[in-house]
């Protein structure tokens, strides 16, 4: 708390309100850092609260969104087409590759719903981040409306003893303008040279003019 100072002496007040907000601000910016130091030091731990059924929609859809899934397909059908166009082994799924076609059908019909199961899971994470982060950011924003309304109060506590200023200078002027008033009287009307009609009965000294 700041110590009360003398209503005669505005500059000890102004500066006492400046001080109070230079306090205030780096009183939140200091909050703010151990916040931030203590998520830095303590971060939330991480539970893998995934039922089966979730992980092996995460593992799936890891896998066949990679490019070794990809190589590794293509591989193995360019291997079953070429071994069944040659006949190297036999050829047990002959053109139009009918087996091929089938297994593959199977492999989208299971994979696709697997993808979204697993696309679902990862939105609703996310969702559930942003809420977080919406409520972080929410309350950055109170504590800094808050700094904001201590500031324009103080303000207006500034500008409220600068008009108090003011008016006692006002005051003051007129104490002195109303005893300059009696001591002008005392010293009489200051002494005017007053002007003097011209002479109307003396002869003008001009010379006249000549006639022709």
């Amino acid at each position: 708390m700041s110590v009360p100072v003398p209503a005669n002496r505005p500059d000890l007040q102004f500066a006492e309100i400046e001080t109070d907000i230079e306090d205030l601000q780096r009183s939140f910016i200091e909050k703010h850092k151990r916040i931030a130091e203590h998520v830095d030091q303590n971060p939330l731990p991480v539970v893998d609260d995934r039922t089966l059924g979730q992980r092996l929609a995460d593992g799936v859809a890891s896998v066949m969104g990679s490019w070794r899934f990809i190589l590794v397909q293509s591989g193995a059908l360019t291997i079953w087409i070429v071994l069944n166009v040659t006949g190297v082994i036999g050829k047990w799924d002959p053109y139009p590759f009918i087996l091929l076609n089938l297994m593959l059908s199977f492999q989208a019909a299971y994979a696709a719903p697997i993808i979204v199961m697993s696309q679902n899971r990862k939105e609703a994470k996310d969702r559930q981040r942003a809420d977080h982060d919406y409520l972080v950011n929410l309350s950055a924003e109170l504590g800094v409306s808050e700094l904001h309304a201590k500031i324009d109060a103080l303000r207006q506590t500034q500008w409220a003893t600068l008009l108090a200023l003011q008016g006692e200078q006002i005051e003051l002027l007129r104490s002195l303008a109303a005893a300059q008033g009696p001591l002008a009287a005392a010293q009489g009307p200051l002494a005017v040279d007053e002007p003097t009609a011209p002479d109307l009965g003396a002869p003008d000294r001009r010379a006249a003019p000549s006639g022709p």
